[in-house]
């Protein structure tokens, strides 16, 4: 999310509660074979969205939650297939700073769980705030006591947005915008768990002709760190060279940067061209590695389609793109991806309508499945309609009640039994009436497990 100084405020509301628990997987796309799901709401009071999750080498999974009406964010764990248990918020108290904005997770191979969130650090005379970057690491993957156990530090305060964690073994890295005066990714690392940091390079490494104008002009990704090779890799969407400047978003290049020393230096490549003016950033681009054998996938809406590339010499080339979605997923917006031992998950959200500035598409969850890369089993994997109307995807330009399901939404994969875990964002469920009396959808975090 992109945001400035943001004002500080404190909103009465009340609300309504709606609890499910239900089966999902109905086919939806150019496959008959069918993948299902259980799903679980996980309420709260304050509401949620924006969801992440992260799985551990034991099958453990962790799920965040921004909290839709308090500065915090929102966490729960479960084994595998159970119902997941709320631990609270790891964000809560972080010096003098106010917790909540966006969030990502990792559980590192060392049985470490990583968060790293934005949180709001008011300026005096205390009306308004700026966003500094968190990094909260919790060994043993300890969230006892509401994370009492757990390290939380600020390692940036001059302005940050959306930001990413990773890790290979102790090694750990956080990239984030510098929302302050550029969009420039920078990335820190720390090299004893996720204890201390320094700062390392940018994985967009200058004006040059692969990169054109992407220090003020793109949209970051995750970053993900290689087991098999050390490396780390950063995508972004970024404009086109010396055309699109800095106040455009129109992104109609993906860039996929590695780094093999650490964040020390960067080569970034072009993995696809749209046409000029073309936006490939519905919302971020994802990107999702294989530990098994190191095969990179990128994945990106243009509004209509999710694509899918892959690369399997470590980012130095990449496949042409393939349509992902299909049948009544006919719009797609929001990938996200994840890939162990040969299979890859994508999912999205999809309608029928032909635009997601439809006021009337009715929205549902889904998941597309391959092993090849060309072909995909897709389904459906909400119950029932997550969302109803426009789905806005610029950031704090969007229209009130068009960005109820915020920015992105997440899968993972156990690697004990190479299913998949979905958290995704539901504003269908539950209400809450606004200070000004006017009553309001509550997104809700919903989790689905591949049965």
């Amino acid at each position: 999310m992109r945001h400035a100084v943001i004002p500080l405020f404190v909103a009465v509301v009340a609300v309504s509660l709606v609890a499910s628990v239900a089966s999902a997987g109905r086919p939806a796309g150019s496959s008959s074979e069918t993948l299902t799901f259980t799903t679980s709401v996980l309420l709260q009071s304050n509401g949620s969205s924006e969801p992440a999750v992260a799985i551990g080498a034991d099958g453990t999974a962790v799920f965040t939650g921004l909290s839709w009406r308090l500065f915090q964010t929102n966490v729960w764990t479960a084994p595998f297939g159970a119902t997941p248990v709320f631990q609270g918020a790891p964000d809560a108290q972080i010096g003098k700073g106010i917790g909540g904005e966006d969030a990502d997770v990792d559980f590192g191979s060392t049985g470490t769980l990583h968060f790293s969130t934005l949180m709001a650090i008011p300026n005096p005379p205390f009306t308004t705030a700026r966003l500094g970057v968190s990094a909260i690491t919790c060994l043993n993957a300890d969230t006892s006591n509401n994370f009492a156990n757990c390290k939380a530090q600020l390692i940036d305060t001059t302005q940050a947005d959306r930001q990413w964690v990773t890790s290979d073994g102790a090694t750990v890295y956080i990239s984030y915008h510098d929302s302050a005066s550029s969009t420039l990714i920078h990335v820190q690392r720390s090299d004893d768990d996720g204890f201390t940091w320094q700062r390392v390079s940018s994985p967009i490494p200058g004006q040059g002709r692969i990169t054109g104008d992407a220090t003020f002009n793109n949209d970051q990704g995750p970053l993900v760190a290689d087991p098999t090779t050390h490396s780390v890799f950063a995508i972004y969407a970024a404009g086109e060279p010396s055309i699109q400047k800095g106040t455009s978003a129109n992104f109609n290049n993906i860039f996929v940067s590695r780094s093999t020393d650490k964040g020390a230096t960067w080569t970034p490549t072009l993995v696809f061209h749209a046409p000029l003016f073309t936006a490939l950033n519905n919302i971020f681009p994802a990107l999702a590695v294989d530990p098994a054998n190191g095969n990179l996938f990128a994945a990106w809406s243009d509004a209509h389609t999710v694509w899918l590339s892959m690369s399997s010499d470590h980012a130095a080339s990449w496949s042409d793109p393939v349509a992902v979605n299909s049948g009544s997923a006919a719009t797609a917006v929001f990938p996200w991806t994840a890939a162990l031992n040969g299979k890859v998950d994508v999912v999205y959200y999809g309608t029928s309508a032909s635009s997601k500035d439809d006021a009337t598409a009715v929205w549902n969850t889904y998941m597309a499945q391959t092993s090849d890369g060309v072909h995909f089993t897709q389904v459906v994997v909400s119950d029932h309609p997550n969302h109803v109307g426009v789905v806005c995807t610029f950031g704090t330009g969007c229209a009130r009640g068009t960005r109820n399901l915020l920015d992105l939404f997440e899968v993972a994969i156990n690697p004990q039994t190479g299913k998949a875990a979905i958290i995704f964002t539901d504003d269908t469920l539950t209400t809450f009436t606004r200070s000004d009396g006017t009553v309001a959808p509550l997104p809700q975090v919903i989790v689905a497990w591949e049965s």
